[in-house]
Order: structure tokens, then C-alpha cells, then sequence
């Protein structure tokens, strides 16, 4: 039986990388993938709950349910930190097992008091709860960090969150199916389902995944990547791409609801189209992930999320333009504006995992680059630096992006809860923010005219490929 922990590996070893490396690597992010899919899945359980909880039965208000969406998320975000040091305590392969037992809580408390109507306040408990599940994208993503050399980081950490934000969909469309075959009262075949897959992501990951042994990650490291202003930089731009994502992941059903509903549809009938469609925008952001990764890894992540922010405008004036143009009053929206509706949230959702793609490649960049203004240290020494400092910056950029979905969801509350009962003002502050993040992006990473943009890769002439970091 083989070892669980590797006590020698660098993934920069173009040799032991052919020679098997990469097998090891490949094995461990389809384990990844996996766990942290369930992980998405329970994070985004109450986006899916609210619309089996009609107001007659359970006493909230639409406005009551964006709070209900937004605490799992700001749960989650927080928990990212720890998240992130964690693989590099305690070994990839043995947190991943626990972080997916652990998601055994959430799933329970949901389906009893899915089943057992209660307090408004319990709600915002058992929702809080569900914040676990947003954890394991940072141990995930900081474990995955490790296996991959520098020149396809790009592409594998794509592949491992665009699977895990797949979960999203996955959920969505259980209840979809949900909804479909045996109506809107029936929230406990969902979670029902989700606790086998629970325990088959724990199986999956103690089979097949394994700890990689001297590493090191702790709240020092990551206070030590943030002396860095490209942290907070990246951050800040990964609010604009990952925010977005989960933020519309989690209220884009509760929001066609409202729609539908002021459409003059019946609450079950909003319910059904709502679940419909809402699968399919955290589906297109999760497929276009790995595809903002690649292009990065090719064109530099700079240009590429550059790029990304000036069409998400455009997606934010469309979703702007359509909700001033339809007052939401009953019967008041036309087939036309629906159609614009949904099709400019989808086109924001594509943007936004194109994004969410190539920001994440430009951190392990940056802090490659970085690593070569150290002084009196190895080649070996300053690799493992950039791997761990850029594992826990994953960690923090996570955190902070998935506030942004917070934000997201309390704005949207503020907005449709508001004189005008609608999503126009809450458009217009995103359109905003893409238009800060469009002018940042271009100032620190995109204006100068270095010979190669930030996280393009290159060959030597010994046919090994390095990173070049532009734009610094």
C-alpha cells in the first residue's frame, strides 16, 4: 500500500514531472474536484432552499431571503483564512476528508428545519452553518496550489474551481427536478441526496489523494503576502470576478422569481420557471473558469481580466437598461424584457468565471516574480516561498472575493426592497465597480509596455517554460 505522505516533491522537475509527477497530480485534483463540488453544493444549499419556502408557510419576505442567501456566504468567506493554512498543517489529502465529514452538519440542520418550520433567527443559524462548505475552496485550491508547476497552474486551478463552482449548478438543478416532478414542498430529497455524496467526497478523498510533507502556511505567511499592494490589488479585482459569480449564483433564482411573480405568476409557478433557468448562469461561469485560466496562461492574466471587465460593463448597463426599463409592478414585464434579462445575466456569468480564471492565475505569477528580489536564497528555497506565500494569498483573495457576493446580495436586497421594488439602482452600482475594476486592472497590470504581459510563460532555451510578470 503506498504512502500517504510524499516527503520529496517539486513540481518544477520537468523530469519527475514526465516521469509520473503528473499522474500523482492528476489523480489528487480529480479527488479535489470533487470534494470541493460537494462543498459548493452545501455552501449554496440556501439558494435553493429559499425557493422551496413560500411566505405563507414560513413567514419570510423576499428581503428576509437575500439575508438568508448572504450569511452562508459571509460565513464561508471568513472561514477561507483558516481554510487556506490548513493542507499545509495537517496534509491536502487528510483535511480534505474531514472538511467533507463536516459537511454532514449543514446538510442534517437543513433538512430538519426545512421539515419543521421555525424562527426566523434559527434560519439564520442553520444558514450560517452551511458557511463550511465555503471553506474547502481555499483548502482546496492552496493543496492543489502544490501539485502544479507554475506553467500549468493556470489551467489545473481552473479545472479544480470551475468543477467545485459546478456545484452550484448541480444543486440548482435537483431542485429543478425537485420542483418539477413533486412541487415546491419537498426540500428533503435534496438534502437527502447531498448526504450520500457527502460521504462518497470523503471516501473519494481518502482513497485517492495524498499529503505532501515540509510544507509551511500560517497567519504569518499570509500577513507577509499582504505587505505586498498586488495583494490587496488582486483581491480587490477578484471581488469584481468571483463576488459576481457567487453573488448571482446565489440570488439569480430569487431574483427571476420576483420577476415572474410580478409577471402576475403564482408563487408556485414563479418558483418552477425560476428553477428552470437559475442553473444555468453558475453553470457557464463554472465551464468558462478553466477557459479564463488557459487564456491567461497564454496571454497573460493581466490582459485577459482587463478584457473581462470592460465586457461586464457592458453585461451590467444591459441588466441596468432592462430592470429601469420594466417597473416590476404586476403584469408589467413583457416576454422581450425577460428574454434581455436572462440573457444578460448569463452573458455577466460567462464573464465572470472567464475572470474568476485568470485573476487566480496572476497570484502564483506574482509572487514567482517576487521571489527573485529575495536575497540569500536558493532556487529551491525561493520556489517553495512563492508556492507557500502565494497558497495563502489564494486563501485571503477567496475570502475577500466571496464578501463580495455579500455585498452583492445585501445591495440587491436594498434595491428591490426600496420605493422602486426593483434591481435598477443595485445594477448601476455594479456597473460601477466594473468600471473601477477596468481602470485598475489597466493601471497596474496593463499600461506599461513590458515585453510580456503578467502570467504569460515562455520557453527557455532548455525547452523548460517560466512565467514572466509584467506590469510591476
Amino acid at each position: 500500500m503506498r504512502s500517504r505522505w510524499i516527503d520529496h516533491w517539486n513540481a518544477e522537475d520537468v523530469e519527475a514531472w514526465e516521469a509520473g509527477g503528473k499522474n500523482v497530480a492528476r489523480r489528487n485534483l480529480i479527488a479535489s474536484i470533487f470534494a470541493e463540488h460537494i462543498g459548493f453544493s452545501v455552501w449554496s444549499i440556501w439558494s435553493v432552499m429559499v425557493l422551496f419556502m413560500p411566505e405563507e408557510v414560513y413567514g419570510i419576505d423576499p428581503g428576509g431571503k437575500f439575508i438568508l442567501m448572504a450569511v452562508p456566504i459571509a460565513c464561508g468567506a471568513m472561514l477561507r483564512i483558516p481554510y487556506s493554512i490548513a493542507p499545509a498543517k495537517f496534509g491536502g489529502r487528510n483535511f480534505t476528508i474531514f472538511s467533507a465529514l463536516l459537511l454532514f452538519i449543514p446538510a442534517v440542520l437543513t433538512t430538519y428545519f426545512m421539515l419543521h418550520p421555525a424562527s426566523y433567527p434559527t434560519y439564520l443559524v442553520v444558514a450560517a452553518v452551511a458557511g463550511v462548505g465555503g471553506g474547502n475552496f481555499a483548502s482546496s485550491m492552496a493543496n492543489i496550489n502544490l501539485f502544479y508547476p507554475q506553467r500549468l497552474k493556470g489551467l489545473a486551478l481552473g479545472l479544480n474551481a470551475g468543477g467545485g463552482n459546478l456545484g452550484v449548478t448541480v444543486i440548482q438543478l435537483l431542485s429543478l427536478l425537485v420542483i418539477a416532478t413533486v412541487g415546491n414542498r419537498r426540500p428533503e430529497i435534496v438534502c437527502a441526496i447531498y448526504l450520500v455524496l457527502i460521504a462518497a467526497a470523503a471516501v473519494c478523498a481518502a482513497v485517492m489523494m495524498d499529503n505532501i510533507s515540509g510544507q509551511h502556511a500560517s497567519l504569518k505567511r499570509m500577513l507577509e503576502a499582504l505587505r505586498f499592494r498586488h495583494s490587496w490589488i488582486l483581491s480587490l479585482l477578484y471581488i469584481g470576478t468571483f463576488g459576481s459569480f457567487i453573488g448571482f449564483s446565489f440570488a439569480f433564482g430569487q431574483i427571476m422569481q420576483i420577476n415572474y411573480k410580478a409577471a402576475g405568476e403564482t408563487a408556485a409557478q414563479a418558483a418552477l420557471h425560476a428553477a428552470q433557468i437559475a442553473w444555468l448562469g453558475p453553470l457557464l461561469g463554472a465551464l468558462f473558469r478553466p477557459i479564463g485560466g488557459k487564456f491567461a496562461d497564454r496571454m497573460g492574466g493581466g490582459r485577459v481580466t482587463f478584457s473581462v471587465f470592460i465586457a461586464m460593463m457592458g453585461a451590467g448597463g444591459l441588466l441596468a437598461y432592462t430592470s429601469h426599463a420594466d417597473d416590476l409592478q404586476p403584469g408589467a414585464a413583457t416576454h422581450g424584457q425577460m428574454t434581455t434579462y436572462i440573457v444578460g445575466f448569463l452573458i455577466l456569468f460567462m464573464l465572470a468565471g472567464i475572470g474568476n480564471g485568470s485573476t487566480y492565475k496572476m497570484i502564483p505569477v506574482v509572487f514567482e516574480a517576487k521571489s527573485h528580489d529575495l536575497e540569500g536564497l536558493s532556487v529551491a528555497e525561493r520556489a517553495a516561498w512563492s508556492r507557500s506565500t502565494a497558497g495563502a494569498l489564494l486563501g485571503f483573495a477567496g475570502a475577500i472575493g466571496s464578501l463580495g457576493g455579500v455585498l452583492i446580495n445585501m445591495t440587491l436586497r436594498q434595491s428591490y426592497t426600496g420605493p422602486a421594488h426593483s434591481g435598477t439602482h443595485a445594477f448601476y452600482v455594479f456597473l460601477t465597480f466594473y468600471v473601477i475594476c477596468a481602470v485598475v486592472t489597466w493601471w497596474f497590470f496593463v499600461r506599461r509596455s513590458d515585453p510580456q504581459p503578467v502570467g504569460v510563460v515562455h520557453r527557455t532555451p532548455f525547452g523548460a517554460k517560466l512565467a514572466v510578470a509584467g506590469g510591476f
